[in-house]
């Protein structure tokens, strides 16, 4: 569904009302692009460059503006609640790779986060980091800005270094959040039909 237009109406059908405008919109006539199977939350705000994959999701009052770079979501990644994404104007896009969960109040900012990885709840991710991919960043961490953090690591602290290697068990264990956000997904588009 690409949601791009704006309604104030009363939804008879599913019981709930939207007050005011779903906030996906274009910015200097670039529009963002959400692939059909992805969901974004009627109070998420997605503003200009901005592309999301294919069962992708956007949840609850987060804010991905696009406005002065890109930012990319990959297939089956997502964006938990209160999260910003935004970028650095000019020299650092937000990309977020496949199957990638970013929890509760995350702040990425012109970032790259790697394939498989979790940002934990608070994290906040700076200007040029590069997350490897299956890595896990700890709730309520702080990535200061150049840093690259090498695959399959723990990240943790404020400032955050890298503790130890992950084990296989917490590798394979990081596929559950973002499965079971594809899943959420599916439902709440079935909600909306």
């Amino acid at each position: 569904m690409n949601q791009v237009q704006s309604h104030q109406v009363l939804n008879t059908k599913n019981n709930y009302v939207t007050i005011g405008e779903i906030m996906i919109r274009p910015f200097r006539g670039v529009r963002p692009q959400i692939h059909p199977t992805a969901y974004v939350d009627p109070s998420a705000q997605v503003i200009g460059d901005v592309h999301l994959g294919e069962e992708a999701s956007i949840w609850c009052n987060c804010t991905v503006r696009g406005d002065i770079h890109y930012i990319r979501i990959g297939d089956r990644s997502n964006i938990q609640d209160n999260s910003v994404i935004h970028v650095r104007h000019g020299s650092h896009p937000t990309i977020v790779e496949e199957e990638v969960t970013v929890g509760h109040s995350v702040t990425l900012h012109g970032c790259y986060v790697e394939r498989g990885s979790l940002v934990g709840i608070g994290a906040v991710v700076l200007d040029d980091v590069r997350i490897g991919e299956l890595s896990l960043v700890a709730a309520g961490s702080l990535v200061s800005p150049g840093t690259i953090i090498p695959p399959r690591s723990l990240v943790m602290g404020f400032p955050a270094r890298v503790k130890r290697p992950l084990t296989e068990e917490e590798v394979a264990s990081l596929a559950l959040f973002w499965q079971n956000y594809v899943g959420y997904t599916r439902e709440y588009l079935n909600e909306e039909q």
